[in-house]
């Protein structure tokens, strides 16, 4: 295996890095998210390629969750072989983020947000990514049946334990997002960042007035999903794609690819060829646009992909 030495001149072609609430973390504009493409059943060759690709240009957040894969885990023990590989020496240049809250092994520990199941995921994905801590913990999804206080106080002393810097959540509603605010806020583990689905077809966190508090309470906000997939892209403009993930009918759905649904997509692909760009750029650019919003999060299924959602750094 062919050692990996990170390009010198990674800060300087172009990526943009934007304060994260009133945090001392710097962001940049694009974020790599591990969602797919980086489990057990991808290659891991490939998974190299596009963290060096998107490391030597600037990218460097690294988004996981305890069950990104597949299989579940697989995709933090990906990133513990990428750091034994390739960034150990870059540690403290990286920002690595993990979650805990959907289903993740059997029975009534291994899934929502009790305090015995965020703090049990978090010991299992430090040792899947090889690392003593991460710099942002969050809670994946609210929970409706644990105490708001044992979640938030998990997150608390998940931070003065020093196996997290700082702590996020992830599509919480409003009025418990409220709660989580002014709860860790009152114990000087400020809330540094809220994850949630924002794209153009999809604008919940600004309806719900999600981006409005974070920009006024200084919380920062990661756009997940930003191209809805891939429908916002060219992918789907003349059907569905053998290879796609839609063909594939696990997260998106045959059903989903509605006439109404077409017509909006070739609308916005008209207006982003009359900007001369792909119409995933300029859905990406919406977002960076959006009052509040500090990062986006790409997949990448290539290196070729990454290469393509950067163009939108630097419109």
């Amino acid at each position: 295996m062919e050692k990996y030495f990170a390009d010198p001149l990674r800060y300087d072609g172009g990526m943009k890095f934007e304060r994260c609430g009133r945090s001392g973390v710097m962001l940049p504009k694009v974020s790599l998210g591990f969602w797919h493409n980086f489990g057990g059943v991808d290659s891991y060759e490939r998974s190299r390629e596009i963290t060096h690709y998107a490391f030597d240009h600037g990218v460097v957040h690294f988004d996981l969750a305890n069950n990104y894969g597949p299989p579940y885990g697989s995709a933090e023990e990906t990133m513990g072989r990428l750091m034994d590989d390739d960034f150990a020496p870059y540690r403290d240049e990286l920002f690595i983020s993990t979650k805990a809250g959907y289903d993740m092994w059997p029975g009534p520990y291994g899934n929502w947000g009790s305090r015995k199941y965020l703090m049990a995921s978090l010991d299992q994905s430090l040792k899947r990514m090889h690392l003593d801590y991460v710099d942002l913990f969050y809670s994946h999804r609210f929970d409706p049946e644990t105490p708001l206080e044992e979640t938030l106080q998990a997150l608390v002393d998940i931070v003065r334990s020093g196996k997290a810097l700082y702590v996020g959540i992830s599509r919480w509603p409003l009025e418990a997002t409220k709660v989580a605010e002014k709860y860790l806020r009152e114990r000087d583990v400020p809330l540094l960042i809220y994850q949630g689905r924002l794209n153009m077809l999809d604008r919940e966190p600004q309806e719900e007035g999600i981006l409005d508090f974070c920009a006024e309470k200084g919380i920062g906000f990661i756009s997940f999903s930003p191209l809805a997939q891939g429908l916002l892209t060219d992918r789907y403009l003349n059907g569905i794609p053998a290879d796609s993930r839609m063909s594939k009918g696990k997260f998106l759905k045959e059903s989903m690819l509605t006439e109404e649904l077409l017509t909006t997509l070739r609308t916005y692909n008209e207006q982003a060829q009359a900007q001369n760009k792909p119409l995933s750029q300029m859905a990406l650019e919406w977002i960076l646009q959006q009052r509040g919003v500090t990062s986006v999060l790409v997949g990448a299924s290539s290196v070729q992909q990454l290469q393509k959602n950067l163009l939108c750094v630097n419109s």
